[in-house]
């Protein structure tokens, strides 16, 4: 008979800036049919943690709620119907929300096993951020050896994934940053071309850079700072990639803005598009996971935080202190 279990937990208890979370203990039940309880030993620190806790994408459940949709842990208990896990397997997911708790309840067809050779740290800060890379290289737009792409954000948590996967694929990458310090890392991680877009007008860098001929596909998680300027530096039909909000929202616009700009496309994709049956979600899951391990893409050891300064952590986040990944330890 497994028994509940009271833990520690952050908890939105309404929406606002990070003063809203509170550390609160809950308890955690037995694993129903098709459940398995883990006990968190990391867990991902994502935009959209900040995004659904601001309002800007609406709560998923009533006040108060445990916000976070990454983490990595071990099998604690499993429910009827579970075969796949067993306990004591160490798993990692990046859905359902609920991951900032010591520990919590999951559907088994969420969960990924995490392979020898990636440790806790470095899944829980990869696995939503890599599936993302995932999908918007491999299946948004299929990026390759004869591409030029732009990528806002190339020091952030997601763009150092995306600048080393994209050159593995043999693309020309320019990258945006937004300091010095953040131009020299993603140099490092294999960037053809850095852009500080806070002293240079990243549009007119684009076109000398290319000789006038532009980017094939921008990928854009910034939003509003960098709208519609990312739309002047495709080519004539090119791709535009809004993948996130971190400077607010992308205004609403005429779509015949995108004939205007050279019958451009344009779409917002986001991770549950694409890994919604399980079978995607493993395949997209191996194909990250054979990355990491071959040392085509190196992910940093994240920033970390203890989950009672989750608030903290969040306005770092937002406050664009952070370089890379931050993660959360129970």
């Amino acid at each position: 008979m497994v028994e509940a279990v009271s833990v520690r937990a952050i908890r939105v208890t309404s929406n606002g800036g990070p003063e809203v979370l509170s550390f609160d203990t809950i308890e955690v039940g037995a694993p129903a049919a098709g459940q398995v309880r883990l006990r968190h030993t990391a867990i991902g620190l994502n935009f959209v943690d900040t995004y659904i806790r601001s309002g800007l994408y609406p709560a998923p459940a009533p006040f108060p709620f445990v916000p976070g949709s990454e983490g990595v842990g071990v099998v604690d208990a499993v429910g009827e119907g579970v075969t796949e896990f067993k306990v004591g397997d160490r798993v990692g997911y990046a859905d359902p929300i609920g991951s900032y708790a010591e520990q919590r309840l999951a559907p088994a067809n969420r969960l990924v096993a995490i392979p020898d050779g990636i440790s806790d740290t470095i899944a829980a800060s990869s696995i939503l951020k890599g599936l993302t890379v995932r999908y918007l290289l491999r299946e948004t737009f299929r990026v390759g050896p004869e591409h030029t792409i732009l990528f806002h954000a190339a020091a952030g948590g997601v763009g150092q994934i995306a600048t080393q996967w994209a050159k593995s694929l043999g693309a020309t990458v320019i990258g945006t940053v937004g300091s010095a310090e953040k131009a020299e890392i993603a140099t490092s991680l294999g960037c053809d071309h850095v852009i500080n877009y806070r002293t240079e007008d990243f549009v007119e860098r684009v076109r000398e850079i290319t000789g006038g001929a532009k980017v094939d596909v921008v990928y854009d998680s910034v939003g509003k700072d960098t709208f519609p300027a990312s739309l002047d530096c495709l080519k004539r039909r090119g791709t535009w990639v809004s993948f996130g909000n971190a400077s607010g929202a992308v205004p609403p616009f005429s779509i015949g803005i995108l004939n205007q700009k050279g019958s451009l496309y344009a779409t917002r994709p986001s991770l549950g598009g694409y890994v919604a049956e399980r079978a995607e979600l493993v395949e997209a899951a191996k194909d990250l996971f054979d990355v990491i391990l071959s040392g085509k893409v190196v992910v940093a050891e994240p920033q970390t935080f203890a989950l009672a300064d989750a608030a903290d952590a969040q306005r770092a986040l937002e406050g664009r202190h952070t370089t890379g990944s931050v993660v959360l330890i129970p």
